[in-house]
């Protein structure tokens, strides 16, 4: 069930919905669009749900067997027989002792029967049939009859027709759409093991026309390939198709075969083109008469995407060098010359590669990288100097990196480096430097940068680049800023250089601040101002990376959207994974958790298809899950990230999902546990010589950690180092956690709290409510927390009713169950009197709810009616003080799932 799954998530709730209240549902899609695995998930689900499921599954040989896919949905049924009326009984019982029955069958009977049996397997009965087209006739007559006069669900696919089938008035029709690009991605890696290259997934996407049957028969074909093919070289076809569409084109007349071949060189094939090649009006015609074209008023195109591909292929070479040469000559798109061009010549031309090459720049300024790279592989191998062509791979791997093809482009830069020597050589390891810096192999970035400067003279321009690039590769704050430094001498003296420059002075300010500096605002200053309207990609993020560390929220949500639509422009699609990572860093700290959601979906969707790794996504997302209050994920994500750092070594990664480790636990109520990761957290930043780990937060929630837990001496090392931290950098978080810690440790030495008190108070006020929300309302949970351990049990109230409105509010409901369990030891209770024990019922209940089953399902297994399900709930969100179903989890925490 998992693989039919795929992609298919909405659609499959849609059908789901539809039959849970006993619709009728039609399933339509093109042959191999996947309706058949829809189909099946959904019969799946109807069994899980306890429902009794009458299926068959005709075939197109079996169209022609009467009542055989009737003897198939009878089949479950064969225990009600006996019950049936006589006549009736005869009828059914003759179609179940065998599906190509000799005897003659009173069909009227029959039908009465089947309505009859149907009737008698109770209320939840799914009548399901796939390829309802090959019902044989006798079997399609017969539950006609019986589904118009009975309630049964009924479940049916078929490819798409006018008529409803079976005579079933107003089904709910489903269209089973193409796969996009990401949805294929994950099919391929279920079902075959393997993963492709961004470009090439959306070429496969493209040509199969989103039909995952093609996409799979493609893919297949791709991989018995000596090596995968790069853009501008065909795609395999599947076999069978290739066979069947090469007899129709071989069928065809000289003429008109020639412009079906014709039309399948062109990019985009118009009847302008055609007509210019030499092809008549009436070829066309016959071509369309044919099934194979079709013409819409500017353009011609295929009947199916992969007709194309398949002509192409089908074409032998001479005689494609021939009709390549027609097309360049007529054409009259620079870019579509060039194609042409380049399937004409065979030899070394510098022209035609000069050609090519001026059309692979226009293609990555229009942001077709993938495209571009092909062009620029064509024009290497064309062109008679050397110089030229190691200029114009080295090209081709920086555009086949830019598309997404991380592991193409780091082979190829790698042989291109093993190739070379000099500058040319320095060139390809800086390239092969940033695919890995890219893919989080950040000592293979470094590695591949410091091979490179060996290459080039020290005091060059090109040397003064790979500075810069060391000044992002290097996680040492201290080695980083030397690189910085140095890279800025080298580049600031050229203003052909200055975007570049600008980010290697972004640079240096990031890593004085890391390294425990004061902020240098003249070098911020000073590096926007030399910005192009498009800054370099190397540090583009840098000053998002600072306000999103100050908290200006909003600061860093207009750069990183600026940068955003920017990548999306120029189909930078690593550029794009990075920003929305660094979006939904941002919008977390701001309390838009939907937001952040949405942007680190898409990051890690595209992380999935470029090959990041995935670690920064995932820990991302397990942060995501932690303010939400869904801990046991977030534990989850924690331990996987710090088991894989500790086998890999990756000091990065293992910071990060300490942090996550040490929030989660805090976040549940497990502080001794919280405080032991925060201070592994704290060794691993000080190995480092990390003054100012700018997005590692820890240092406040480490204090209250150790607080709870009763190690007052490791609260006051911790708030030592956030009073360092905030006085080298004052910002909102620090201003509220210091004031956080300082009421929680007056409180616990047994000392007056009411200055810390009115201190916190003041540091909440001066905080806008827009900035760090989760932050300022915890300031109201330590003042509660504070209060009630100094027996002011109204103020308390006061302030921890307060702070569960506004966890509830952010959706921050691990926080709002803290707030709720302070609270309660209180003896706080609702307005009235009300009781607020969950009793055994209710218990159970809300259990099977949080765990995420529908009121449908809990009624089922409750023995309960859906309506009282309804209604527990509504008493169980008014006793736990809650107000959605996200929100149970944390809730139940304190009741026992018996």
């Amino acid at each position: 069930m998992a693989q039919a799954v795929v992609g298919r998530s909405a659609l499959l709730d849609a059908g789901w919905a539809a039959l849970a209240g006993g619709g009728r549902v039609l399933l339509e899609g093109a042959a191999g669009i996947g309706k058949t695995a829809v189909w099946r998930a959904l019969v799946d689900r109807a069994e899980a749900a306890g429902s009794t499921v009458l299926s068959c599954a005709p075939t197109e040989s079996e169209a022609d067997l009467p009542l055989a896919a009737l003897a198939d949905v009878l089949r479950p049924l064969a225990p009600h027989v006996d019950a049936l009326p006589p006549p009736q009984r005869r009828a059914v019982a003759a179609v179940l002792l065998s599906g190509e029955t000799d005897g003659e069958v009173d069909e009227r009977a029959l039908a009465a029967g089947v309505r009859t049996a149907l009737e008698a397997a109770g209320e939840r009965v799914l009548v399901a049939v796939d390829d309802v087209q090959w019902l044989d006739l006798p079997s399609e007559r017969a539950l006609r009859f019986a589904l118009r006069r009975t309630a049964a669900a009924v479940l049916l696919a078929r490819r798409p027709a006018a008529d409803d089938p079976l005579g079933l008035p107003d089904p709910v029709r489903l269209e089973v759409p193409p796969m996009g690009v990401g949805e294929l991605h994950h099919l391929l890696r279920e079902r075959l093991g393997t993963a492709l290259p961004r470009p090439l997934l959306a070429r496969v996407a493209r040509d199969s026309g989103g039909n995952p049957l093609l996409a799979l028969e493609i893919t297949r074909a791709l991989h018995r390939l000596p090596r995968l093919p790069r853009t501008g070289e065909d795609l395999p076809v599947a076999a069978s198709v290739q066979e069947l569409l090469s007899q129709r084109v071989a069928a065809l007349p000289g003429p008109v075969r020639d412009a079906v071949r014709l039309a399948a060189l062109l990019a985009v094939p118009t009847a302008r083109d055609l007509l210019a090649a030499g092809v008549d009006q009436d070829a066309l015609d016959q071509a369309e008469e044919s099934g194979l074209l079709v013409a819409h008023p500017d353009t011609v195109a295929f009947a199916h995407p992969l007709y194309a591909a398949t002509v192409r292929s089908g074409v032998p070479p001479g005689v494609r060098r021939g009709l390549h040469r027609r097309l360049a000559d007529v054409v009259a798109d620079p870019d579509e010359r060039a194609r042409q061009l380049a399937g004409a010549t065979t030899g070394p031309d510098p022209d035609v590669a000069d050609e090519l090459a001026r059309a692979a720049r226009r293609h990555r300024d229009r942001g077709a990288p993938e495209t571009a790279a092909g062009l620029w592989d064509r024009a290497a191998a064309l062109h008679p100097s050397s110089q030229a062509a190691v200029t114009h791979r080295l090209a081709a791997e920086r555009a086949r990196f830019d598309s997404g093809d991380y592991a193409g482009a780091e082979a190829g830069a790698a042989d291109l480096a093993a190739s070379c020597d000099g500058p040319d050589r320095a060139e390809a390891l800086l390239l092969l430097g940033e695919i890995r810096h890219a893919a989080d192999d950040l000592d293979g970035a470094v590695a591949a940068a410091l091979e490179g400067l060996e290459s080039c003279p020290p005091d060059s321009v090109l040397a003064g680049r790979i500075h810069a690039h060391l000044a992002v590769f290097d996680v040492r704050p201290e080695a980083a800023g030397e690189h910085a430094r140095r890279g800025s001498a080298l580049l600031s003296a050229d203003p052909a250089h200055r975007p570049l420059a600008s980010a290697t002075l972004l640079m240096e300010f990031y890593n004085d601040l890391r390294a425990g500096n004061a902020p240098r605002a003249e070098l911020l200053t000073r590096a926007l101002s030399l910005e192009d309207p498009e800054p370099s990609r190397l540090a583009a993020t840098v000053p998002a990376i600072y306000w999103k560390a100050v908290d200006d929220h909003d600061l860093a949500r207009a750069r990183l959207t600026t940068l955003l639509d920017q990548a999306v422009a120029r189909g930078d699609e690593p550029a794009q994974h990075d920003l929305h990572t660094h979006l939904g860093e941002a919008e977390i700290s701001a309390g838009r958790y939907t937001a952040a959601a949405d942007h680190l979906r898409l990051a890690h969707d595209l992380g999935t298809q470029l090959g990041t790794g995935l670690v920064g996504e995932n820990w991302l997302l397990g942060v995501l899950a932690a303010h939400q209050g869904n801990l046991t994920e977030a534990d989850r994500v924690a331990r996987a990230g710090l088991t894989e750092a500790a086998a890999t070594g990756d000091i990065w990664s293992a910071r990060i999902h300490h942090l996550l480790a040490a929030f989660t636990a805090f976040s549940a109520t497990r502080p001794a546990e919280a405080a032991t990761h925060y201070t592994a957290l704290a060794e691993a930043v000080d190995a480092l010589g990390l003054k100012e780990p700018l997005s590692l937060r820890f240092e406040a929630d480490w204090a209250e950690a150790c607080i709870a837990a009763g190690d007052l001496d490791g609260a006051t090392t911790a708030l030592a180092r956030l009073t360092a931290r905030h006085t080298r950098l004052p910002r909102p978080w620090t201003t509220l956690g210091l004031a956080r810690v300082r009421a929680l440790l007056a409180a616990a030495q047994g000392q007056d709290p009411t200055p810390a008190l009115d201190a916190l108070t003041a540091a909440r006020d001066s905080i806008p409510p827009a900035v760090v929300p989760l932050d300022r309302a915890r300031c109201l949970l330590t003042t509660g927390i504070v209060l009630r351990r100094t027996r002011k049990r109204t103020a308390a109230r006061t302030a921890l009713t307060a702070a569960e409105a506004e966890f509830t509010t952010l959706g921050a409901t691990a926080f709002t169950a803290r707030a709720q369990s302070e609270a309660a030891r209180l003896g706080i209770k609702p307005a009235g009197g009300t009781n607020t024990t969950l009793s055994p019922t209710e218990t159970r209940v809300a259990h099977l709810a949080a765990a995420g089953r529908t009121n449908r399902a809990i009624a089922e297994e409750l023995f309960l009616s859906p309506k009282t399900v309804e209604a527990n709930l509504a008493r169980i969100y008014r006793k736990l003080g809650i107000t959605t179903r996200a929100q149970l989890g944390a809730a139940m925490t304190s009741y026992p799932d018996s």
